[in-house]
Order: structure tokens, then C-alpha cells, then sequence
């Protein structure tokens, strides 16, 4: 399958990047114990680590911030997911288990401090692109709103937008059905080619071992 990076997106930050991971033959289950108990704990400790220190300070967050305002998105009123993950946390509102592959997924993102989607490829058409938003792009999230992408970034497929690390529409979500699945790392831009797919590689391995199946893993910049 063919992933671009626009030019709208690589003209005004050359060092973006994203890793991709293909998985097919996938078994999404009920988290295990184990998943469940390891990401109650990561969970409990960023919330004892935020009691020192603002949530703005810690780096992921601050590169997608500045990404965001790049881009034209205020990031005070449209967050990053991971933004949005670490601030529920915060207030001890944390997060549910959905199943395997959503709970590792928000896991991924909490340690490697960036947005990270995971979708069904049953429901994808096509080749696909990360670009950004017009005025024209909008799609239901997955919390039932309507969501205007203007100016965020955006991953799209031949049917329209499907993706973003602000908030993913509901088209696609990763379910115990799903047997075949894509994953989208939003890469800091800061961390080197090398390294990007290092981590890359390592999350489709960790994925690969709870879920079965096979993994094809990139970093396309």
C-alpha cells in the first residue's frame, strides 16, 4: 500500500516524519491482565510525576505543540491526543480499557510522549496521505462530534479523512473483529531517522507478541 507525506506538510516542517506499521492476522482480545495492570501503574505514575512538575514541560508534548501552531491550529483549543491523554490522567480520570490493541496503543503513546492511531484496514481504501486539513475536510469523531479539520493534520485515504493526531473519526476503530490493522506513529521531529525506526520497530514487535500475526513496519519522511 502507498503512504505519502504532502508537500503542504514537508514545505513547513522538513523533519516530519511518521512511523507505519502493517499488521495482518491479527487476534484483538480483552486486554490481559498483565497489559491492563502495567498501564493502571504507567498511568499512576505520571500522575504522581505531574505533581512536580506542568504537564507543558514535558517534551513530546512541547514539539507537538509547536507542530500544531505551525500548522494554524491552536493548541490550547485543539489539543494533541497525547496532550489530551497525559491532562485525563492529571485528574485521575484514567483510562478504560477498550481492548488489546486500543489499550496497548494508548500505552505506546504515553511512553514514547506522542499521538498514535490504529485502525482497521477493512475499513480503508486505497492509497493513503498525511496532509492537512481545508475547510472542506470534516469528519464524526470517535466521541459522536462532528470534527472541522481545518488546518490539523490529517491522515486521508481515497474516501476522505479517516485520522489525526488531534482526535480520530469514528470510520475505522480497532475492534475484536479486526484481523488486519495499520498504526501511525506521529514522530517527534526532533528524533534522528535512526532512532525513529528503532521505535518503530520495537512497538510492532511488543504489538506482535500480545496479538500474533505478522508486522511490516516503516518510518516515511
Amino acid at each position: 500500500m502507498k503512504i505519502t507525506i504532502s508537500p503542504s506538510i514537508k514545505e513547513r516542517c522538513p523533519s516530519f516524519k511518521i512511523g507505519v506499521i502493517h499488521y495482518k492476522n491479527i487476534e484483538v482480545s480483552d486486554s490481559p491482565q498483565m497489559l491492563k495492570g502495567r498501564l493502571r501503574l504507567f498511568q499512576e505514575s505520571i500522575y504522581f510525576d505531574l505533581e512536580h512538575k506542568s504537564i507543558i514541560s514535558i517534551k513530546g508534548l512541547q514539539e507537538w505543540r509547536e507542530l500544531f501552531k505551525l500548522f494554524g491550529t491552536d493548541p490550547s483549543k485543539y489539543r494533541p491526543s497525547i496532550e489530551s491523554l497525559v491532562r485525563r490522567i492529571q485528574k485521575q480520570t484514567y483510562l478504560p480499557s477498550i481492548n488489546s490493541a486500543v489499550d496497548l496503543n494508548n500505552f505506546f503513546s504515553l511512553q514514547y510522549e506522542v499521538p498514535i492511531g490504529i485502525y482497521d484496514l477493512a475499513a480503508l481504501h486505497g492509497q493513503m496521505e498525511v496532509t492537512l486539513g481545508s475547510e472542506d475536510h470534516s469528519y464524526t469523531a470517535l466521541n459522536g462530534r462532528s470534527v472541522s479539520l481545518r488546518n490539523k493534520i490529517i491522515i486521508q485515504d481515497n474516501i476522505g479523512p479517516f485520522g489525526s493526531p488531534y482526535l480520530d473519526s469514528n470510520r475505522a476503530p480497532v475492534s475484536m473483529d479486526t484481523r488486519e490493522a495499520i498504526q501511525f506513529i506521529f514522530l517527534k521531529p526532533s528524533l534522528s531517522i535512526e532512532n525513529s525506526v528503532k521505535l518503530t520497530q520495537s512497538l510492532s514487535k511488543m504489538f506482535i507478541q500480545i496479538h500474533s500475526g505478522e508486522a511490516h513496519h516503516q518510518v516515511i519522511d
